[in-house]
């Protein structure tokens, strides 16, 4: 699909979702995703080929949380290729993102897209969640379709601070997850999500880290 016809495309389902962006942004989110196209082959990023399914899965999908974050220092956990934390960096330049992942090469395609797109707000770390620390803590903690709730939120939970915000991008409502929460973790609210030509459902499940509510 050529490039006016993709940045129709997002453009359009920015707007269905009411969450509207300038030109600029809009450029730069398609450059990601031709990004994406371009190393996929040799960094295996991705199993979808077509740019156009990229528009859908990858940007309006991953800048559907928009509404509900809170923070203003943001880590993704399990980032990948950078979902969702690059459309979401481009979206929020005053935003500060922390993008973790344990896959190398993953991770070297993040740099030559941080490198070549000049995003001054992401910091990128090759490390697993678990070894990763550090200070200060995040305000967010975000992560789309990272191992089951109760795995991400145990691995994740020293990242943010006391009082902070998580949000768990899942697919279908997560009841038996959120049926076996540890205390510690309070579900502000579970958002079902709209995405434009994508029609399975969605849903971004909301926390607060309430560490002081831990079993003695």
């Amino acid at each position: 699909m050529f490039r006016t016809e993709l940045l129709d495309l997002l453009h359009r389902g920015l707007a269905e979702m009411g969450q509207p962006l300038d030109c600029q942004k809009e450029s730069q989110l398609i450059r990601y995703i031709e990004l994406i196209s371009q190393w996929n082959r040799v960094f295996n990023l991705s199993s979808i080929r077509d740019t156009d399914t990229m528009v859908a899965r990858h940007l309006l999908d991953s800048l559907s949380i928009l509404p509900y974050i809170k923070g203003r220092t943001i880590i993704d956990v399990g980032t990948g290729a950078g979902l969702p934390g690059i459309p979401l960096s481009i979206a929020m330049p005053d935003h500060h993102f922390c993008l973790l992942d344990n896959n190398r090469k993953k991770i070297q395609f993040l740099e030559k897209v941080s490198q070549q797109m000049s995003l001054r707000n992401v910091h990128i770390v090759n490390r697993k969640v678990e070894e990763f620390h550090v200070e200060p803590l995040f305000e967010s903690v975000i992560s789309r379709s990272f191992s089951t709730l109760g795995d991400f939120l145990a691995l994740s939970k020293h990242l943010v601070k006391p009082g902070g915000q998580i949000l768990a991008m899942k697919g279908v409502y997560p009841l038996t997850e959120l049926q076996e929460l540890n205390p510690v973790f309070k579900v502000i609210d579970i958002h079902p999500l709209k995405v434009p030509k994508l029609s399975a459902e969605r849903h971004v499940v909301e926390l607060m880290y309430q560490p002081e509510m831990a079993v003695v």
